[in-house]
């Protein structure tokens, strides 16, 4: 993380979309994220209708940062040297006596080094942002039913949760009414999306009106990107953004060639030709980051010109955009709001509850009895002194990758208050 940051200096500001810009009521969204995946399972694939079924006390299991075996089906949070702080097979927690003995004080073995370490590989994946985390509650459960009812110990669920993103989150999902996701969301938006505070959207038009180049690069397609930004900016969204580029595929966007990632027109929510190069501002889809710099330089009229990106994701954003593009970086981390007392930012009021929100859940950004901070834990099996504790990896990320790292957006426009 950088010890000096200034904002002034950069040339172009960009940011990621969703749980950036657009943030979600988290007690509404994580259960309809998680039915879209349970419905899926159960209808298509025959899983245990159990799954269907989920009390308060399951969403406890919740916690960025940690990776699933999945071949193993083992949930495992790693120390910032590759140990196994603390672990569970399926949603049962592992005693630190378990995890000492099957993991010992050795680099969890699909650990490398930073650079080398991916968040997803046909091996393991690592669950980095609140879109993913229902997820690792499902495939935690899908583990414990595999376990109790067929006595599995090696597991193939995978391939069928792929299935499920397919089904319910495809390009075209949004135009059909596929799935359950979308229609939802369609359906009241107003349940799902936290609205801009008023000194967010005068913070844009300051950064625009000092001639800051203002850029939005989402993974979200086109249709959900202008949805979310109406219902979160306005209507006139389309001025504070120089250049909006949907479907981005992070973090390919940062880490491709421009031959394996070309920038797309689009044409009522179509892609349309690749672009050999990307020559002036606009709406584009996929993408790559080397053609964007290049229009930056002949925007600016500079050589070098500085962008500074906001995201909420290390896998998609922070890692890639530092990395492949050397971009400064300001990771969203809602659980520097949250991860001290174990209570989050206040969410919408629930007596808004919608069907697939059920009873009042733990919200995805407090802090999870099971899991322990984000931040730092304690070595397992050594008394609660002050050498036994060790940073995640997860915050040894975030110090090497991000140059600063704020709760949400709203954080920086108060400044300007």
């Amino acid at each position: 993380m950088a010890q000096h940051f200034s904002l002034a200096a950069c040339d172009a500001v960009g940011f990621d979309l969703d749980h950036t810009l657009c943030r979600y009521n988290l007690p509404a969204s994580a259960p309809l994220i998680y039915n879209s995946f349970a419905q899926f399972l159960v209808k298509e694939k025959g899983y245990d209708k159990d799954l269907l079924t989920v009390t308060p006390e399951h969403w406890d299991f919740c916690c960025k940062g940690l990776a699933l075996d999945l071949e193993e089906g083992n949930f495992i949070k790693l120390a910032d040297d590759g140990t196994v702080l603390r672990a569970s097979h399926g949603t049962k927690m592992m005693a630190p006596e378990q995890v000492a003995e099957e993991f010992g004080r050795k680099e969890w073995k699909y650990f490398m080094s930073d650079v080398g370490m991916v968040c997803r590989s046909g091996k393991y994946y690592f669950y980095d942002n609140y879109f993913d985390l229902p997820g690792a509650l499902l495939c935690a459960r899908v583990v414990d039913s595999l376990t109790k009812n067929n006595g599995q110990k090696a597991f193939d669920f995978w391939k069928d949760i792929v299935a499920g993103i397919q089904h319910n989150y495809r390009m075209s999902a949004f135009k059909e009414n596929c799935g359950i996701y979308f229609p939802e969301i369609k359906r009241d938006p107003g349940r799902y999306l936290h609205s801009c505070p008023e000194s967010v959207k005068k913070w844009l038009w300051q950064l625009k009106n000092a001639g800051k180049i203002l850029l939005l690069i989402t993974s979200s397609h086109s249709d959900y990107c202008r949805l979310l930004c109406k219902h979160i900016l306005g209507n006139d969204f389309a001025d504070l953004f120089d250049i909006v580029i949907t479907n981005a595929l992070k973090p390919g966007f940062f880490s491709h060639l421009p031959s394996q990632r070309p920038f797309r027109t689009l044409e009522n929510d179509e892609e349309q030709e690749a672009l050999p190069s990307l020559e002036k501002p606009g709406w584009y889809s996929q993408g790559n980051a080397v053609h964007l710099y290049e229009l930056l330089k002949k925007m600016t009229g500079k050589p070098e010109p500085k962008v500074v990106y906001f995201g909420d994701s290390m896998h998609s954003d922070i890692f890639p955009a530092r990395h492949y593009s050397n971009w400064e970086t300001v990771l969203i981390l809602e659980e520097l709001r949250a991860d001290r007392n174990g209570k989050p930012e206040e969410s919408e009021p629930l007596e808004k509850k919608g069907k697939y929100e059920g009873q009042k859940a733990k919200p995805l950004n407090s802090l999870s009895k099971k899991w322990g901070s984000f931040f730092i834990d304690s070595i397992s099996g050594l008394k609660n002194t002050e050498d036994s504790f060790v940073y995640t990896w997860s915050c040894k990320r975030i110090s090497t990758y991000s140059t600063i790292a704020i709760p949400s957006i709203e954080a920086i426009a108060a400044l300007l208050d």
